[in-house]
């Protein structure tokens, strides 16, 4: 939001401190408060219909990815390890391919050889990674609250740090400094 000076002096005019105040902490609020983004819709391997709210009440890490991506070949397994890791403590790993349609044999193919045993979703593209995280670079990482709000983006390859930070202060209860929104890993 950018004000000039005489906005900001007329609001201080005519609004008491105090709602002006509360005014600023609303506005100055994160960038993906608003990105909620329990209503995506994507598909499985199969055709059908997925949801990120069908992970209601679960901390989701979601994935974007491809097939022809070098940085998105060595994440896999160390997100798979995550996944794991996190199994008994209601946090779901997904991974959403941003391959074309028509390259959906490939994809299936790619996550046979891989043995990847996490969700896989069909349907991504760069327009909606791009609106979603910022930017148009696989591998790109979300971490999603349990509302379904986006905490935070990982653009590029995702360190496990990165991952457990955001994870971890989501499962405490949001407990401790809150992790930053962004992190760009290219």
């Amino acid at each position: 939001m950018t004000c000039t000076l005489e906005t900001m002096q007329t609001i201080l005019r005519r609004v008491p401190a105090t709602c002006f105040i509360a005014f600023l902490l609303i506005s100055s609020g994160s960038a993906f408060a608003a990105r909620n983004v329990r209503k995506l819709t994507l598909r499985d391997l199969n055709g059908n219909k997925t949801h990120v709210s069908d992970y209601q009440g679960r901390v989701v890490v979601l994935n974007f990815w491809a097939t022809w991506c070098g940085p998105c070949k060595e994440e896999l397994p160390r997100l798979a390890k995550m996944a794991d890791q996190y199994a008994a403590q209601n946090v779901a790993f997904v991974l959403a391919s941003i391959d074309e349609q028509k390259k959906l044999e490939a994809v299936r193919g790619f996550v046979a050889q891989q043995k990847v045993t996490l969700p896989v979703w069909v349907g991504a593209d760069v327009d909606l990674l791009e609106q979603l995280s910022g930017t148009n670079v696989v591998p790109a990482t979300l971490i999603i609250d349990h509302k379904g709000e986006i905490v935070r983006a990982i653009n590029g390859e995702a360190r496990e740090e990165d991952v457990r930070e955001a994870v971890d202060w989501l499962l405490s209860g949001k407990k401790g400094p809150v992790p930053a929104e962004k992190i760009k890993r290219y």
